[in-house]
């Protein structure tokens, strides 16, 4: 358990996760975070292109679960309607939520990765618990806290990019 803010990964958007990218990295089990990688904050609708990519994901090898900080049902809801399982309240950067995903699914922690928009929660947590950290550009910070928390963590998306971005 490593307290590092860098990713092991950079992408874009979580479809260019490909299972076969996954697989080749070990990856059969993939958390994921909620608001601003799924979802914008301001909606519960996906693109085209993420739905696509979580009904492929469903039916691939790879197991999914979101893993989210959120307290609002609008989670449970959206990953009931999708079929993906789901853990709210997940306190991270603190490894509550992804330690109750791993014990749900019995999946090595070598073999898991959680992707999300924040370093310091997502990156950090998965980090901390032993898993492999994928940073997915934020959908929209739509906010002044947003994209001042973007600048804060610029200093170690440019660290990491080297050698760590999946074009």
């Amino acid at each position: 358990m490593s307290f590092s803010l860098l990713p092991s990964f950079i992408v874009n958007e979580l479809p260019d996760l490909t299972p076969q990218w996954l697989q080749g990295q070990g990856i059969r089990l993939l958390m994921l975070d909620f608001d601003n990688t799924i979802v914008p904050y301001t909606t519960d609708v996906p693109t085209k292109r993420m739905e696509d990519w979580l009904k492929m994901m469903l039916t691939s090898q790879i197991q999914i679960c979101v893993v989210s900080n959120s307290k609002r049902d609008r989670v449970k809801i959206f990953c009931e309607k999708y079929g993906i399982p789901c853990i709210t309240r997940a306190k991270k950067p603190f490894s509550k939520g992804i330690n109750e995903c791993l014990t749900r699914f019995g999946i090595p922690k070598t073999e898991c990765a959680l992707a999300g928009d924040q370093i310091y929660t997502d990156t950090l947590g998965a980090n901390c618990a032993g898993i492999r950290s994928i940073l997915v550009t934020a959908i929209n910070n739509h906010t002044i806290w947003l994209k001042l928390r973007h600048v804060a963590e610029m200093p170690f998306i440019l660290l990491a990019k080297k050698g760590r971005l999946i074009k």
